[in-house]
């Protein structure tokens, strides 16, 4: 173990909404939190809404609403956690021990006032550290904060639980964030695709920040970002069971394990596949200079972050250019290009959602040649199409069909011998 309990003074604990889905797991979650206080560890909680409420809060803003107002829809979404928090500040009493719950803003996390996508700029955790000092437990809701500009409740958008915690460890100056879930740590693809995809002893916040981008959903990217800036210990493990999760390092603490014997040096981290994103195909661009810059300067006016991107070969003074975006985000791209249609003179655009992004990220493909060839025969074997290719120093992803995306990933697991020769177990959650 990368840090050993002995030497933990302070940790912060995160939960998921599978971890905290009904009052019987809200008990147990409540029990493993006084147990780390009893132990002697100082302890603050960070917590996801109950199970699915998010969603349903979603469905329910739909239902009343097609396009609800930014600012409300944040005051409602943040309803889940504050119930949650609530609940698991009581079943902690229950258990012997203090416990305070605050929203975001009680916290002082403070947030940019984007709605629905806010980033933290500053935590000021003064009543929690006043929690801590008095001996109460606090319980803090995630996902949310305050902009100090609007005074407005904020969202952080999704995984922002993850970013809280991790955010509010950095503050407090805690030795370790925990980040309990549904499954037994980080493995080699999703369990719930890949029955026998392998735990993860440890893997570097580089490769973890490349699984989490190729649409690994163990932890949110910007969680990772903020625990490699502030050189923060991530421990992912399920609220389920007691054993030995995965530990999100440095590269250098990486090495170190390596050297001491405790675990292997991977070549290849994961696998993992997204089918969250869309192609476009932006149709007969003047091949001249600004002309790319104008298109991904449109893009830019409505928020939308690309993916990948491929420019073809001129032909008659014309050029194509594809690139992928989050498909929640094509809609508002599109509009916008259309609009700049008549000034940047491009002659149509093409949309396709139903593609998928299968990606395999490791370090050790850095110092391993034939990554490359393994991982195109693989594909090849499967009878899977290849559309676009990006690479990285530590991935390599392609875009093939929506529907391929499971064999794929499945072929590619295998062909690496990722495979293990147990089944791996997901507690609880629905994926929704």
């Amino acid at each position: 173990m990368p840090t050993p309990e002995r030497f933990v003074s302070l940790v912060v604990q995160k939960y998921g909404g599978s971890s905290v889905a009904d009052a019987e797991s809200i008990k147990r979650v409540a029990r493993r939190i006084v147990g780390t206080k009893q132990s002697g560890v100082e302890v603050a909680v960070v917590v996801s809404a109950m199970g699915d409420t998010t969603d349903d809060l979603l469905d329910l803003a739909q239902q009343v609403s097609p396009s609800p107002a930014g600012r409300e829809m944040d005051m409602l979404l943040t309803a889940g956690e504050r119930i949650s928090m609530a609940l698991l500040a009581m079943a902690i009493y229950d258990q012997g021990e203090e416990a305070r719950s605050y929203t975001g803003s009680q916290a002082g996390m403070l947030t940019t006032s984007s709605h629905g996508r806010a980033q933290i700029i500053d935590v000021t955790p003064g009543r929690l550290r006043t929690a801590l000092d008095e001996n109460a437990i606090p319980v803090l809701a995630g996902f949310q904060g305050v902009s100090p500009d609007t005074k407005d409740v904020t969202t952080l958008g999704r995984g922002g639980s993850d970013t809280t915690a991790v955010a509010l460890a950095a503050a407090l100056g805690a030795d370790v964030c925990e980040i309990y879930t549904d499954v037994d740590g980080v493995f080699t693809s999703d369990p719930r695709s890949v029955p026998k995809a392998s735990k993860l002893t440890a893997v570097t916040y580089e490769e973890m920040l490349e699984l989490a981008a190729a649409g690994a959903k163990v932890l949110h990217i910007r969680c990772v970002e903020y625990a490699r800036r502030q050189n923060l210990p991530i421990h992912v493990r399920s609220s389920f069971s007691d054993r030995e999760g995965t530990w999100v390092l440095s590269s250098e603490a990486v090495a170190e394990l390596v050297e001491r014997g405790e675990m292997e040096e991977p070549i290849i981290s994961g696998v993992a596949h997204d089918l969250t994103e869309a192609k476009l195909t932006v149709v007969g661009v003047p091949d001249k200079p600004g002309e790319a810059a104008e298109i991904f300067e449109v893009i830019s006016t409505v928020g939308a972050n690309l993916d990948m991107i491929v420019q073809n070969v001129s032909t008659d003074g014309r050029t194509d250019i594809t690139l992928t975006l989050s498909g929640s985000d094509a809609d508002a791209a599109m509009a916008a290009l259309r609009e700049a249609q008549p000034a940047i003179g491009f002659t149509d655009i093409l949309f396709d959602p139903g593609i998928a992004k299968v990606s395999l990220v490791g370090a050790g493909m850095r110092r391993h040649p034939g990554v490359s060839a393994t991982f195109f025969r693989a594909l090849a074997e499967a009878g899977i199409n290849v559309e676009m290719i990006s690479t990285s120093e530590i991935r390599i992803s392609v875009v093939c069909r929506a529907e391929d995306a499971p064999r794929a990933t499945a072929a590619v697991h295998s062909a690496f011998g990722l495979d293990s020769d147990e089944t791996a177990i997901v507690y609880a959650g629905t994926g929704r």
